[in-house]
């Protein structure tokens, strides 16, 4: 099973999804075949090592149909902070603490709805098998401000439904819990606070492996008690909705507990909310769920793709997470002078898997990715005529029309036309000597070649006409 997309701090030396770009360490600078890890614009590094011949280690060239692939998952994602009113903000990349924090914390800000995509760099060592690089795109979006409780959370996650639904990956949940949740189980569990952290990531491991591996941790190497952990496993491998919130706050022992009360009240508002979004029927609340970082003071959450039932599954299993995210009140008070709080909540979508599984998909079924965005060719079938594909296409461009040619002085229809087909350009533009002298320009259709004369005055205005949505 894939591993887990993070919304990780660079506080231990590396960013994942959600927080923190960092400097080049020694790491980053050595040791990658002569290559640095890092490349800084306008920065010419020449060598005369052989690697210069490819990439550095943990980093990869993308291709036009990757890059066309990239850019449409990008502006989908895009498309829908912007709908929710967020605004786009750029932070160096090179960092050693946690981007959005330290603007804040910075520039004394205490009310924003933000997001950010880029590039970004880990310091730890790639595992490019597994899908994880050295240099991959972060995407991250955040509400910081006082607010009423849960209303913020539960935009955050209508904006994951958003997205997922759109891009029509497949079906998919999205799990919550909450930190406060955890932290009153383990208290209720007697497991001591100094074990809460370390318990938690352990928990975190129940999505990849059975319960009785995640006990045999606890036991074996946590040096929890076995009855504390079977006390444990008793809550964390319960799952549900509204339901499942208001067993738990009867709970004789949970609802004694401060911390759990507050998590469980919250939540269950969380789900009223999420109920009026109409988007409960792909949310769970899940025990489980624990997202080992310890700068999450509230709801956590993470969506992951599930792989359909079949006659060998009782039913949906997670084929890897796509998204991940959380509250997270303290963190902005770590870098201001008088620790001033900011309360935060956001999410990172995971741009890199998603890529994959949309890239995998494409090969499967064959399909082919428009590279460019090319309206029309301006072709001419008869040699000599390089002169008026010149100044035709130059009044198109003048016009805003995306338009190509190609660069022979005389080339063949029939290569022409092929262009089209191979490049996807939806309409030829052509122009020879009989439309020359009738003063028209002939425009085809290139996918059912059907061709029409149109005056040349009324050309742009007809191909705007054809290419509206």
């Amino acid at each position: 099973m894939a591993a887990r997309v993070r919304r990780a701090p660079a506080l231990a030396g590396r960013r994942e999804l959600g927080r923190g770009r960092v400097a080049p360490s020694s790491e980053d600078t050595q040791g990658n075949g002569g290559e640095r890890g890092l490349r800084l614009p306008g920065v010419v590094l020449p060598r005369r090592s052989p690697s210069l011949s490819v990439p550095g280690q943990g980093t990869r060239d993308h291709p036009p149909a990757h890059t066309a692939l990239r850019d449409r998952l990008l502006a989908a994602v895009v498309t829908c902070f912007k709908r929710h009113g967020a605004a786009a903000i750029d932070t160096p990349v090179l960092e050693l603490r946690v981007p959005f924090a330290r603007y804040l914390a910075m520039n004394k800000i205490t009310n924003m709805k933000r997001y950010h995509i880029a590039k970004v760099y880990r310091r730890d060592n790639p595992a490019t098998t597994r899908g994880r690089y050295r240099e991959f795109y972060q995407c991250d979006f955040d509400i910081a401000g006082q607010f009423d409780p849960m209303i913020p959370d539960a935009e955050c996650l209508k904006i994951v439904h958003e997205i997922l639904s759109d891009l029509q990956l497949g079906d998919f949940l999205i799990k919550v819990n909450d930190r406060r949740i955890l932290n009153g189980i383990f208290a209720v569990c007697d497991i001591p606070e100094s074990k809460f952290i370390t318990t938690c990531c352990t928990v975190d491991k129940l999505d990849k492996v059975p319960w009785e591996e995640v006990r045999s941790e606890m036991v074996g190497e946590k040096g929890l008690s076995p009855e504390a952990a079977d006390h444990i496993g008793e809550y964390v491998q319960l799952h549900g909705g509204l339901e499942l919130i208001e067993r738990l706050l009867q709970d004789p022992k949970l609802s004694q507990n401060k911390l759990a009360k507050e998590g469980l009240g919250d939540m269950k508002l969380l789900f009223e909310y999420l109920t009026l979004f109409g988007i409960t029927g792909k949310i769970s609340f899940d025990l489980s769920l624990a997202r080992g970082l310890d700068y999450y003071t509230g709801v956590i959450f993470e969506a992951v793709l599930l792989q359909q039932e079949n006659e060998h599954m009782e039913e949906p299993v997670s084929v890897g997470s796509v998204a991940g995210g959380g509250r997270y009140d303290g963190l902005v008070g770590m870098f201001d002078p008088k620790g001033r709080k900011v309360p935060c909540v956001g999410v990172s979508i995971g741009i890199e898997r998603i890529f994959s599984i949309l890239e995998q998909r494409m090969k499967a079924s064959g399909e082919k990715v428009r590279t460019t965005e090319t309206q029309v060719l301006v072709a001419t079938p008869h040699k000599h005529l390089l002169a008026a594909r010149l100044k035709l296409i130059s009044e198109l461009w003048g016009a805003g029309i995306k338009a190509e040619m190609l660069y022979k002085k005389d080339p063949k229809l029939l290569k022409q036309l092929q262009y089209c087909e191979d490049t996807g350009i939806p309409l030829a533009a052509i122009v020879g000597e009989q439309e020359l002298t009738d003063g028209v320009v002939k425009l085809r259709d290139v996918a059912t070649r059907v061709e029409v004369d149109i005056p040349r005055e009324k050309l742009v205005d007809e191909i705007r006409r054809r290419l509206e949505p």
